[in-house]
């Protein structure tokens, strides 16, 4: 029993060594930074802001890689295939990293013990908007416009799962309708034909929406919250508009393939926090209308925890609407 113990005591230090090493020399190369939607959405907006700042930090670039598909949860089967080096990394999000437990049955991953939690990034409101030619102008002259033309609306989003989907299900289910669902390679795609007007609506996060909303070339009738988002300041809260019922909020969080040596996790952990106390990187995040998160929420432990919350709190919504990812 004395030789068993002190050849497991042997092993743990030789691997303690090595992951030591491992995270003196880290990185050694580029970081892939994974992001599960198309160029040009929120989550690429803020997945290049803070890549930009961290591959200062950690002297090597963060290449970004939009691993596009199967409803952003593509991105995530690379993540778990990737070498647990810290490497490759990924931005989840809401969807890819909550609703899709709930929405697909068949998901090839489990979001809190497939993954290595480096840190939530931010939180988002959610934005109801509708094509610049609409004739509702406000929330609830748009809930009786959906009621009574059901059938012909055009309700767009970034593919089953997403976070865009997710949001305008939950509108949906609270105003009791099942509209025409429009999928797109991501919400830059989808809030581009909103602007052209081949869509009618959109629920987006003010990442995508404040630029919009202050060119004038989308209509915002509502943020889905009880308070009033920073960016867009002028639009009206759910609550205020008539639509209680209709309140979420999005996130975007950082992982890394599970395994990876808690060094190298903790470093990755310090450069994103350092890009989120970044005085420009947080006016961009500000104007953008993203919020940084708590220091709890930005550690690996918090983000875990919070994740699994999150995983239980869409269940019942996406279990209520009968919506499954075929």
């Amino acid at each position: 029993m004395k030789v068993g113990f002190w050849l497991k005591a042997a092993a743990f230090a030789v691997c303690m060594a090595s992951s030591i090493a491992q995270a003196q020399t880290f990185p050694s190369k580029p970081i892939t930074m994974l992001i599960p939607f198309a160029a040009g959405g929120p989550t690429d907006v803020v997945g290049r802001l803070v890549g930009e700042h961290m591959s200062r930090t950690l002297g090597q670039p963060v290449v970004i890689e939009n691993a596009v598909g199967a409803a952003g949860t593509l991105a995530g089967q690379r993540l778990m295939a990737a070498p647990a080096d810290g490497h490759v990394i990924l931005i989840g999000h809401t969807g890819t990293h909550a609703a899709a437990v709930s929405l697909n049955p068949n998901l090839k991953y489990r979001p809190v013990e497939d993954f290595a939690p480096v840190g939530l990034v931010n939180t988002n409101p959610i934005f109801l908007t509708v094509r610049k030619t609409h004739p509702s102008s406000t929330l609830s002259e748009f809930v009786t416009w959906v009621k009574a033309n059901e059938k012909a609306a055009s309700n767009a989003h970034a593919g089953v799962g997403s976070v865009s989907h997710t949001t305008c299900l939950l509108f949906n289910t609270v105003v009791g309708v099942k509209p025409n669902g429009v999928p797109y390679r991501g919400t830059g795609p989808a809030m581009n034909d909103l602007v052209g007007g081949q869509v009618d609506y959109l629920c987006d996060q003010a990442v995508n929406v404040a630029p919009q909303h202050r060119a004038g070339t989308i209509k915002t009738l509502a943020v889905a919250s009880t308070t009033r988002a920073t960016a867009p300041p002028d639009v009206p809260t759910s609550t205020e508009a008539g639509v209680p019922g209709f309140k979420v909020e999005v996130w975007n969080a950082m992982f890394a393939p599970k395994d990876t040596p808690a060094p190298v996790v903790a470093r990755l952990n310090g450069a994103l926090k350092a890009a989120l106390a970044d005085a420009t990187v947080k006016a961009k995040l500000n104007e953008l209308g993203a919020e940084i998160p708590s220091a709890e929420l930005q550690e690996p432990a918090g983000l875990r925890a919070f994740v699994g919350a999150e995983i239980e709190r869409w269940a019942p919504i996406i279990k209520a609407s009968g919506v499954k990812i075929e």
